[in-house]
């Protein structure tokens, strides 16, 4: 599969000003592939090494490499002698996988940057992000640098199906002028297949292969069991029972029309004081994506986030799907795709599809009296853009005039996703739910203009 990821460890990988990567994401989403792929490809060799613990408590035999000594250049010899290969400066990758297993080779990563700056090293781990949160008093601040990973996007998926034109057509729009039917149809048609697939590789490269929704289906069940799985072995006995109460209660969460987070569908009687870790461990590990009640004060976007009032989605629409039970006939109805969940499955697809194209988090607006809600609030340089996701077709935005009027001076540009065809309309752009990979290039085009 050709993954987006690829271009960015490009430009790692020209970067005069290159540290040690850490390539961060949840379980499964590709990150060792993407690493190995990389490595094949654009180096001379790569040397991959797992820092894995062999049994609990019992670390991996390449673990005591960077016990005993900090010095990198050293660890890169014995490196190469255990396993037999080359580690060249500028011409081998070095990926150091499950690194989170091995806070010798974290505390390793600062005398990379500082004494050998010429070997690449890349590193990845599952809960990478839970231990980095865990054990920020130990970790070489301002000697590493960050690539986060996601499930495959819209974009991915149609080259991975073998619709690679779809991708390519799509990228050239350069005007808000309407698709021709020819190509809307054909990605809206391929949008109910990602529905039911979502982005994980497994799952992807199963439908590719065999266009069998049952076995898909398969694939993303042992997802799901892995994670909970995950739950109890790095969550501890402390967490397992409130990470698996939080995890199921998503589809309850995003069924209902106001869909802000809600204690009480975890538990009867839950409160925020007792599930809280629970929540900041499932985002920290990539499964859960936050989007904060935000104010819309003004510049910057994240100093008006709300502490405690937010929204909760799934890493993945596919693994959203499998959780709720949904079965993917669902999605063959004429509205299916977008009426199931009012809306959630749009939603959590719009978030998804974001969440690589931002540097910081979206949120999401509410006004009480009367009510209106904005489902996203991007930064965007120094604008803040209201995006509201529709559904479907039959589409009206109170809420985002609402917005506009209350933010008249700072609002330049409205944004909604749907499934009406592109189209630019005074303030007011429309981006049809299959363009959202391209969401932001599209607002950028629209604020010059």
């Amino acid at each position: 599969m050709e993954r987006d990821i690829l271009r960015q460890l490009d430009t790692w990988k020209a970067s005069p000003h290159r540290k040690p990567l850490m390539l961060k994401g949840a379980r499964q989403v590709g990150k060792t592939w993407a690493l190995k792929e990389f490595g094949r490809t654009r180096y001379r060799n790569y040397v991959y090494v797992t820092l894995e613990d062999v049994a609990p408590g019992v670390p991996s035999e390449y673990a005591q490499l960077f016990e005993v000594t900090h010095d990198p250049r050293r660890i890169v010899a014995n490196l190469a002698l255990a396993t037999g290969q080359p580690i060249d400066p500028g011409e081998t990758l070095l990926i150091l996988d499950e690194i989170q297993d091995c806070p010798a080779a974290i505390g390793a990563l600062k005398y990379f940057c500082e004494e050998a700056p010429e070997y690449h090293v890349a590193c990845a781990g599952s809960l990478l992000g839970v231990r980095l949160a865990r054990d920020r008093g130990s970790f070489p601040v301002g000697k590493v640098e960050f690539l986060d990973m996601y499930p495959l996007t819209f974009s991915e998926f149609l080259r991975a199906i073998d619709a690679g034109n779809l991708d390519s057509y799509a990228r050239q729009i350069d005007s808000f002028e309407p698709l021709p039917n020819l190509f809307s149809n054909q990605l809206e048609e391929r949008l109910r297949q990602y529905f039911s697939t979502g982005g994980m590789p497994e799952a992807v490269l199963r439908w590719a292969e065999l266009m069998d929704v049952a076995e898909v289906d398969k694939v993303l069940s042992d997802l799901l069991d892995s994670y909970e799985r995950d739950f109890a072995k790095h969550g501890g006995a402390s967490l397992f029972a409130k990470l698996s109460l939080i995890w199921h209660s998503l589809p309850a969460q995003l069924s209902r029309e106001n869909k802000k987070f809600v204690w009480g569908l975890v538990r009867d009687g839950a409160r925020a004081r007792e599930y809280e870790d629970a929540v900041e461990w499932l985002a920290d590990a990539g499964l859960v994506m936050r989007v904060r009640q935000n104010g819309g004060g003004g510049l910057p976007l994240s100093a008006y986030d709300s502490a405690s009032a937010f929204k909760a989605y799934c890493m993945d629409v596919g693994l959203l799907r499998r959780l709720s039970r949904l079965d993917s006939s669902a999605f063959s109805l004429p509205d299916g795709l977008f009426t199931e969940f009012k809306g959630a499955f749009a939603e959590n697809y719009a978030l998804q599809a974001f969440a690589p194209q931002l540097d910081a988090p979206p949120g999401y607006w509410t006004n009480e009296k009367p009510r209106h809600e904005v489902d996203l609030l991007v930064q965007l340089g120094n604008t803040i853009v209201p995006i509201e996701v529709k559904s479907g077709t039959s589409v009206d935005s109170p809420s985002l005039r609402y917005y506009a009027r209350k933010h008249a001076d700072a609002t330049p540009l409205r944004v909604r996703l749907s499934m009406r065809n592109l189209s630019m309309d005074g303030d007011l752009l429309n981006i049809p739910l299959y363009l959202a990979d391209r969401a932001v290039s599209l607002i950028e085009r629209a604020l010059r203009r």
